[in-house]
């Protein structure tokens, strides 16, 4: 069977949701061809000679995209067969069956991608979410771009490294009420094999890769086996750095370990803070405090390590002095260059299955599911911040194209804040601000793209730059 393999945006990493797959399906004797549209032009010609399309949706963008590019693909080849699988899969499976998708897959979707391929799913529903653990294979990577055309570290000396992507685990064992790996896997988490993780590593290093960035939801869900890892990854290779990402709540539950990160190469660990307001935390149920990260910051410091902090800025709870006081707490905390712009601007996203909706407050705010957007709106009980959301937004966005330093951007957007409240800007406090190393395209889960770059695949399938994309939910 000729299969089309197809992702449309995956955080400038080579999508491991297409190579892990793609693994499975040629060990089944299929022809697989892997696409990944934020780098590679659509080929036609493929397309229309290809029997199954599979498209891989990880996160809003990737969905918001695919259903741009659906009808595309069935106006050149109306007789593929299409499946969609990832996290947004079965969350949006109404809306994606309208457009023509035949099978939608959850979870752990690979073992499913080839019954649904050979045709032993041909009785089975239509929408599937599995969480089985499986027995993973080593990602064949051989079709995509290299990883030198993929997102790069940069570091503070202004030099980059190349980085590549794995992942040790998927799913998450916490249940944050605005996280959209929760609908799908409802606390569980699955392990990756040590030996399938460290053969994937040890491919992309050969190939180049002086860094690897690991795209676990969190890292420390498995303790033992994150500690396994890297001590291995360490051994094998000590001239090369790492990534990870990690909750508030683990970072504090496991502070003896920090030094263990740092010392095994990890070069900084991100983590979806979301918010320093305790009863927005509350409300997001996300297990930790402004205290702990406060903490956790001072922790960093203390061990000279880096975190990169995200948010989710605006919320259904967030009040105008809340938001001036995160900007005030990121120039208390020196974190001014360690979060993103991007991040500043983040709206919250509620999606269909959201744990957000078990709050009547929200149930009772959100208007109608928009099915084209994919989310159910709302605005804000102050309009000035919803006007402050977009303006922060467009400085990021300017910022972006024209490579401003993230201290000249973070007055610019300390400036607008305030400014909009009605108040005096006040003077900020840059001199003990430090670069830090980050990855070239800012971490989020879910970017809401332009019209113009929706318009642009749908038309074309051309490669779109993704890292311009305004960020609008946090992953963890």
């Amino acid at each position: 069977m000729k299969i089309a393999l197809i992702s449309t945006y995956e955080l400038g990493r080579q999508p491991f949701g297409l190579v892990s797959p793609a693994a499975w399906l040629r060990e089944a004797g299929h022809q697989v061809n892997c696409i990944d549209l934020t780098r590679q032009s659509l080929d036609e010609t493929l397309i229309c000679e290809t029997q199954l399309i599979a498209i891989y949706l990880p996160m809003h963008t990737a969905t918001r995209l695919a259903a741009k590019l659906i009808p595309n693909l069935r106006e050149k080849n109306p007789q593929a067969r299409i499946c969609c699988y990832g996290l947004y899969a079965p969350m949006n499976a109404d809306y994606l069956r309208s457009l023509g998708v035949e099978k939608l897959i959850g979870g752990e979707f690979e073992r499913e991608l080839v019954n649904w391929a050979s045709g032993a799913a041909s009785e089975s529903p239509s929408n599937v979410t599995s969480t089985e653990r499986l027995q993973f294979l080593v990602p064949d990577r051989i079709d995509l771009p290299v990883i030198e055309k993929y997102a790069h570290l940069v570091l503070p000396d202004g030099g980059y490294r190349v980085v590549g992507s794995t992942e040790a685990s998927r799913g998450c064992k916490h249940l944050c009420r605005h996280c959209p790996i929760v609908p799908v896997y409802k606390g569980l988490f699955r392990i990756v094999g040590r030996d399938v993780v460290m053969e994937d590593v040890r491919r992309q290093i050969a190939a180049g890769a002086q860094h690897i960035s690991f795209g676990d939801p969190d890292f420390f869900n498995g303790i033992r086996h994150a500690l396994e890892l890297i001590e291995e990854f360490h051994r094998e290779f000590p001239a090369a750095t790492y990534d990870v990402t990690i909750k508030i709540e683990h970072l504090r539950k496991h502070e003896d370990l920090l030094a263990k990160l740092r010392d095994t190469g990890c070069l900084f660990v991100i983590s979806a803070v979301e918010s320093v307001d305790d009863s927005v935390l509350a409300a997001l149920d996300k297990g930790h405090t402004r205290a702990d990260f406060l903490y956790v910051s001072q922790k960093f410091r203390e061990l000279g390590m880096t975190l990169h902090p995200t948010f989710v800025p605006f919320t259904p709870w967030t009040t105008m002095d809340g938001y001036l006081d995160l900007l005030n707490v990121l120039q208390q905390e020196q974190l001014i260059e360690n979060v993103a712009p991007v991040q500043l601007g983040i709206r919250l996203l509620i999606p269909e299955g959201s744990r957000i909706l078990e709050l009547e407050e929200v149930r009772r705010s959100v208007g109608p599911f928009d099915a084209e957007s994919l989310v159910y709106p709302w605005k804000s009980a102050d309009p000035r911040l919803d006007s402050l959301s977009e303006k922060i937004q467009s400085i990021a966005a300017a910022a972006d194209s024209a490579k401003w330093p993230r201290t000249k951007t973070f007055e610019g957007i300390w400036k607008m804040a305030h400014t909009i409240a009605g108040l005096p800007v006040p003077a900020l406090r840059l001199s003990s601000c430090r670069p830090v190393p980050f990855l070239s395209e800012p971490w989020y889960c879910c970017a809401e793209p332009t019209k113009d770059q929706l318009v642009s695949l749908a038309i074309a399938g051309t490669p779109r730059p993704a890292r311009a994309a305004i960020a609008t939910e946090s992953f963890i």
